[in-house]
Order: C-alpha cells, then sequence, then structure tokens
C-alpha cells in the first residue's frame, strides 16, 4: 500500500440524521420506518425458514442489493437508519432491495424449540440461493456487517456466480482461538446477552462514551430480539472457521472471492476478542482480510470517527462511499460524484502513479450501463 495517500475530512459526528440524542431512548427509533412499500417473505430453504423483507421487483439485468445483519440485531435495527437516509433513496430507486434475518433473529419472531439446532455459518451461507431463486434474481449486491458480513463472503466463495459485488463492514475472517472462546464464555457467565453483545458491537471507548446510542441498543436487543434465538445464533457465530480465502498466486488453488469487493472498517471498531478489548484488532483484521483478497477488484475504506456501526453513526459516508462503488461497476453513472468521490479519485490517481494500471474487472452485469470497473487496493480515511 505504498504509496497511497491517507485522506481525512473533518465532519460532525451524527448518531441520527435529523435527531437528537435524546430521541435515542425511544424503544422505536430504529424500528419505526417508512415500511408502506416492504413486503414480508418466510422462505424455505434447506436449513429452514428465512424471514426476508423485500421492496420493489427485478429491475431487468440489474443484481438485487441483498443485506445481512449482525448478530444481536436484525434487518431493522442493523439497516434502517442507513436506508432511511436521505441520500440512499437516489440509490435505492434504482435497485430491488431484499433484506434477509438470520433464522429467529426477526421482531416478533417464535422461540425455538429445545434441541433446535441452530444452521452453521456455512448453512446460513448455503439458504440463501434459496432467496434468489424465490425471487428471480440473476444475482445480488450483499452489504453484510460483523457475522452478516461472513455470512455473506461464504455464500460469495460457494456461489460466486450469484454474486456480483459486495460489501463487507467489520468482518472478522478468523475463527475463535481457544483463549477468544475462553474469553468469550466468561463473559456469558459475568455479563447478560445484551451486554455480551454489545461487547462485539461497540468498543470499549464507545461503550462509556455513546451513552445514549448503546442503552437504545440495549433496550432493543434485550425486548426486540428473541433472547434464546439469539443465544443460539450467537454460539454459532462464535463457533466459525477461519474464511477460507487467499490471494490469487500465492498458495496453489487458492481460493478467494470473484467479484468487486468494498472493506469497510470503523478506525474505532471494537475489537474481535470479546470482553477483552486489543484497540487495534478491528483494523488488522481488516488489513489481513484486504491482504488476502484480489488487489485489482478490492477497496479498503477506513471511516474515521466511526466504530462497530458506521451504517449508523455515519450513514451519509457510507452512502457516498456506496455509490461510488455501484458507479465503479457501471451502475448509476449520472449519479452525482460526492465529496468522498472525488477524494477516492485523486487518491486513485497517486496510486497509479505507483503501482501503474490495474486490468479491468468484469461483473455480471449486461444492462446498457455494464462499463466494467478498474479497482484499486487502498485505504481512505474519510
Amino acid at each position: 500500500m505504498a504509496g497511497l495517500q491517507e485522506l481525512r475530512f473533518p465532519e460532525e459526528k451524527p448518531l441520527l440524521r435529523g435527531q437528537d440524542a435524546t430521541e435515542l431512548e425511544n424503544s422505536d427509533t430504529f424500528l419505526l420506518a417508512v415500511d408502506t412499500d416492504w413486503k414480508e417473505h418466510d422462505i424455505e430453504t434447506p436449513y429452514g425458514l428465512l424471514h426476508v423483507v423485500i421492496r420493489g421487483s427485478p429491475k431487468g439485468n440489474r443484481p438485487a442489493i441483498l443485506t445481512y445483519h449482525d448478530v444481536g440485531l436484525n434487518h431493522k435495527l442493523c439497516f434502517n437508519t442507513f436506508f432511511n437516509f436521505e441520500d440512499m433513496q437516489e440509490i435505492t430507486k434504482h435497485f430491488v432491495v431484499c433484506h434477509v434475518d438470520a433464522p429467529g433473529q426477526q421482531v416478533g419472531a417464535s422461540q425455538f424449540p429445545q434441541g433446535y439446532q441452530f444452521p452453521s455459518m456455512e448453512q446460513l451461507a448455503a439458504m440463501l440461493p434459496s432467496v434468489v431463486q424465490h425471487f428471480g434474481f440473476k444475482y445480488v449486491i450483499g452489504i453484510g456487517v460483523g457475522a452478516g458480513a461472513y455470512v455473506l463472503a461464504k455464500f460469495a466463495l460457494i456461489f460466486p456466480d450469484l454474486v456480483e459485488g459486495l460489501v463487507l463492514i467489520n468482518i472478522d475472517p478468523n475463527g475463535k482461538g481457544w483463549i477468544d472462546w475462553a474469553a468469550t464464555k466468561l463473559s456469558s457467565l459475568t455479563s447478560t446477552l445484551p451486554d455480551t453483545v454489545l461487547s462485539h458491537l461497540f468498543r470499549q471507548e464507545e461503550l462509556v462514551s455513546n451513552t445514549e446510542l448503546v442503552q437504545s441498543y440495549r433496550q432493543q436487543i434485550g425486548n426486540v430480539v428473541n433472547q434464546a434465538n439469539l443465544q443460539l445464533f450467537w454460539n454459532m457465530y462464535n463457533s466459525r472457521r477461519d474464511l477460507d480465502i487467499n490471494r490469487p498466486g500465492t498458495v496453489p488453488n487458492a481460493k478467494t472471492l470473484r467479484c468487486p469487493v468494498m472493506l469497510v472498517v470503523g478506525d474505532n471498531a471494537p475489537a474481535e476478542e470479546g470482553v477483552v478489548p486489543v484497540p487495534e484488532t478491528a483494523p488488522i483484521l481488516q488489513v489481513e482480510c484486504n491482504s488476502k483478497l484480489d488487489p485489482t477488484t478490492t477497496t479498503f475504506l477506513k471511516m474515521a470517527d466511526s466504530g462497530g456501526l458506521p451504517q449508523v453513526t455515519q450513514p451519509g459516508k457510507l452512502t457516498e462511499a456506496f455509490k461510488y462503488f455501484l458507479q465503479g461497476m457501471g451502475y448509476m453513472p449520472s449519479a452525482s460524484m460526492t465529496r468522498l468521490a472525488r477524494s477516492r479519485t485523486s487518491s486513485l490517481t497517486s496510486a497509479s502513479s505507483v503501482d501503474g494500471s490495474r486490468p479491468q474487472a468484469c461483473t455480471h452485469s449486461d444492462s446498457s450501463e455494464g462499463l466494467g470497473q478498474v479497482n484499486h487496493t487502498m485505504e481512505v480515511s474519510c
């Protein structure tokens, strides 16, 4: 990454657009949304039912935007702020949007019966082709956070022809070691489940300083998500294996993500050691994941003034980045280039002067907008 300039832009740090901190105490903060156009579905898969919420219908050859939330959340708690953000409407009017809830994590979910075997992370990924087939999608652009990012990465590895692009936010590509497992086990004995999950979602500094946001999420996790079902998802996420990816050419028969990828990490993202704070762990994990992906199709976005949920605390910045990611894939060419995009272009110019030109990365798009792309592995602190 030598020669790449790091750019920082000062900006206020809104918790939620148009809301002050006191509004976060309202239990409906993240659940109230303009849901009139959303339709709910329960879809049969090889590993049980999936609750899916969809808006719009497939638009020609364009992919669907498919989201997967982090553990402890559901699609509303994880993505409402982001998808209700004003500037996101310019994007969503061009795509059908499909939110997937992990089994038993949706609002009002019934508790699983005793003895129920929660799907493994690989099985959660293997449930998604049923969603794609049910709605007639040709392929998807995935947006995943934390555990959801891991599931979507697995999905793209197993079913590469169904995925045109990925936005992976705060992904941890590594399985838990014995020390991590012991720390998580100890946390479960000394803390409530919502507090244990909060230490996964937020860094220690955020837990102390951003009290309104944290308290709102503590209340929502405890009251909205079925606790027994959440415990099963939490246990399965913590028993995940390493994401089996390697940069092409580094090992024989290397497996990697074949689609364009935007890795997103908040510079204050939580460490992935549960209650054991290691300040630089999350950014390091992102760099490690970045180092295993194809540099010609990967963008590494480090978001300043952001923690474990950048789509909640910095929806404007993430919207800008996502818009430019889509433009790089050949979609929305007429959309206005934002400040972040202009800054990224400047950084790409710097990168090109050092690394030379990159080959184009092919996408699945065969629409009139599919223009191909040139992506660079880079870091932009915005």
